[in-house]
């Protein structure tokens, strides 16, 4: 993780000895915040809007003042601070990003594409770094190079960046794209624009996809209250992105100066750019984007590894369901999940000439929005809803909730319905098999679990159908599933959808159910009790495959958390482990920041306790998914065999128990 701060001081145009006395309260601030470097706008020494003045001699003389004085007050301050400021060097003037550091300044960065008008724009008074010749030039008292090469500085945490300035950004191929295919982990972009209406906009969605094509993160920072307002005015824009993601965004049009931080995740760029490196070279590929002329430079910033900890909340968003889509877009990502589902079994059912399915009802989470997909493929199809053949099946452990809440669940939805016992089968198999029925071990279980995958393959023959599949991702991923029982299916059509999404997407139908005018009505006919309530019922259900009878003595009945953990802390591990390669360590460094002030909070302790039990389970049970049924990916993380999670099903776990028991 590297903290960086993006400032947006106040400035006077053509003072630049007023405008760097505004910066060293920010630099100090930011210091205290344990950032480890800070950018200031476009020209941020002298303010962007001086025009003609650029010319001035004796502007130029006093930046030079106003920059040593800059110098003087970062010394053994340990971070880096991005500046702007006009440099003359062969007989031209640029527009360049000087980066100070410990009092010296560490590399110095030309402007490239400059912006025209009728007047000239820029290049009234500025020249392209295209037109430079490669040549040192003596700032404050520092010897440095300048030089049209793309230069990409270190940062003593081994992090890397590299700076683009202004309108570097908007040009065909930003200076961004050469800098992260020369593999800068994140962009500085110092800016200075007028705010037009309709112009932030632009210029976030710009930075927002630059940093998700580039898998990088981009701290922006562009000019604001002070500048020269003659023909507009500059709105002042602070504001951090990873891999197209808003981290961090100051205040629009502020009087008062600003400065906002966030924490990078340096790891997970990385992690991102190994598996979508679409710059790498390719066979036969003679137009490699990796840049041949590229000049690294290095800026010490701080002189240990500042660790963060626990002791302040990280400065990034970190959400404990990441799985849970944004509020802002939560219904339509529901939409979208379900059509991708509902789609894919129609699809399978169109291609292999299928008008039938058979699915097991049990009255849960899973089993009801498999349920409420197929219903969804039959309409997509214009079948008669009668060819999906809901099955309920009691054993020994199924109570009365579930049981009336699956049959009436299906009676809403108008498919045919059956009802078939398995008890009697099952209790004639452990007469067969000599096992006690009084033992509720994991035959007795498992035995349970296949007569039902059996009584559904069976009826399927018999009514020409195929088997939808209910397990989810959660399931998949921890092995909670009866190998050859509900673990096998013609079409597993919640395969990619985790346990904590799953419980949403029934509740998003739930809700859907209470309006009026929504067309989920169309789904039910005339319930016992209202739909809403049947779909809220069941997502406060108890999650349990209830195979073990309740508890004579205490009462007490199954429930699937208290064996394998809850599931809002294993799709975290999901989440992260599988998305985003994460070692142990810091899956529970993230779990700890991201439970810390969230209900339920999890203790260190039981976060470790079921990390220990996810990697233990996520290893040992890849012999289940090597052989997964077909099912639609929905989301970033999918466990089919075939490309998603390739894994041999032998693969050691010991690395990551040991990093486990060391938390």
């Amino acid at each position: 993780m590297i903290r960086v701060a993006s400032a947006v001081p106040q400035v006077r145009v053509a003072d630049p000895h007023y405008n760097v006395e505004q910066m060293l309260p920010l630099i100090d601030a930011a210091t205290a915040q344990h950032a480890s470097l800070i950018v200031f706008p476009e020209l941020s020494l002298t303010g962007s809007s001086c025009q003609d003045l650029f010319q001035q001699q004796l502007l130029h003389e006093q930046t030079q003042a106003a920059l040593i004085r800059l110098l003087e007050h970062t010394e053994n301050k340990g971070i880096a601070v991005v500046a702007g400021l006009p440099v003359c060097a062969s007989g031209q003037l640029f527009n360049c990003a000087a980066v100070v550091c410990d009092g010296k300044v560490d590399a110095l960065v030309p402007k490239t594409y400059l912006s025209t008008g009728a007047d000239g724009g820029e290049t009234r008074w500025f020249a392209s770094a295209r037109q430079l010749q490669q040549c040192t030039v003596e700032l404050a008292g520092n010897q440095l190079l300048l030089t049209p090469k793309i230069q990409r500085m270190h940062l003593k945490e081994g992090a890397s960046f590299g700076i683009e300035i202004g309108t570097d950004l908007w040009a065909s191929t930003p200076m961004s794209t050469r800098l992260t295919a020369a593999r800068a982990d994140f962009v500085v972009g110092l800016a200075s624009h007028v705010d037009l209406v309709g112009r932030h906009r632009y210029v976030h969605e710009m930075v927002k996809q630059q940093s998700a094509r580039l898998h990088t993160a981009y701290v922006y920072s562009s000019s604001g209250y002070g500048e020269s307002t003659t023909d507009g005015v500059c709105g002042g824009c602070a504001m951090v992105y990873e891999d197209g993601h808003l981290l961090a965004e100051g205040k629009r049009f502020s009087m008062e100066p600003q400065v906002v931080y966030a924490d990078i995740d340096i790891e997970l760029l990385r992690h991102e750019r190994r598996r979508n490196d679409y710059d790498a070279p390719q066979m036969g590929d003679r137009h490699h984007a990796q840049p041949e002329n590229v000049t690294d430079t290095e800026v010490y910033c701080l002189e240990e590894q500042t660790e963060l900890s626990l002791t302040a909340p990280l400065l990034r968003p970190l959400r404990p369901l990441p799985f849970i889509p944004e509020e802002v877009e939560k219904e339509e990502t529901y939409e979208e999940i379900l059509q991708i589902q509902s789609l894919g079994l129609a699809r399978r059912m169109q291609h292999i000439g299928c008008q039938k399915v058979v699915i097991g009802i049990s009255g849960g989470l899973d089993s009801t929005l498999a349920l409420l997909v197929t219903v969804r493929a039959f309409d997509a199809l214009h079948l008669d809803r009668k060819g999906i053949v809901g099955i309920t099946m009691p054993g020994f452990g199924t109570s009365s909730r579930t049981h009336d809440n699956a049959v009436q669940l299906m009676e809403a939805l108008g498919i045919t319905t059956r009802e078939i016992s398995i008890a009697k089968a099952v209790e004639q198999h452990f007469t067969d098999i000599g096992h006690d029925m009084q033992r509720h071990d994991v035959t007795y279980e498992n035995a349970q679990a296949r007569e039902r995958t059996q009584i559904l393959m069976d009826v399927a023959n018999e009514e020409n159908a195929i088997v939808v599949g209910t397990g989810d991702l959660s399931e998949l991923a921890l092995g909670w599933a009866t190998y050859n029982g509900d673990h096998m299916s013609m079409y597993g059509v919640n395969a990619g959808v985790p346990k904590t999404l799953v419980r949403q997407l029934v509740k998003h139908v739930a809700s859907q159910c209470e309006q009026p005018d929504s067309e989920q009505l169309e789904l039910f006919g005339n319930p016992q009790k209202s739909v809403a309530q049947l779909l809220d019922d069941i997502v406060a259900t108890p999650i349990s495959p209830e195979l073990l009878p309740e508890d004579k003595k205490t009462g007490k009945k199954q429930k699937t958390e208290d064996s394998v953990g809850p599931y809002e802390l294993h799709d975290f591990f999901i989440f992260y482990m599988l998305r985003y390669g994460f070692s142990p360590k810091k899956v529970y460094f993230l779990a700890q920041h991201a439970f810390k002030q969230h209900q339920p909070r999890y203790s260190d302790k039981e976060i470790k306790k079921w990390l220990t039990v996810f990697c233990r389970r996520f290893f040992t049970q890849q012999f289940k998914r090597s052989c997964l049924p077909d099912g639609p990916q929905v989301g970033s993380v999918c466990l089919s065999p075939r490309g998603a999670w390739m894994m041999p099903s032998d693969a050691m776990v010991t690395l990551w128990m040991n990093e486990c028991q060391q938390l």
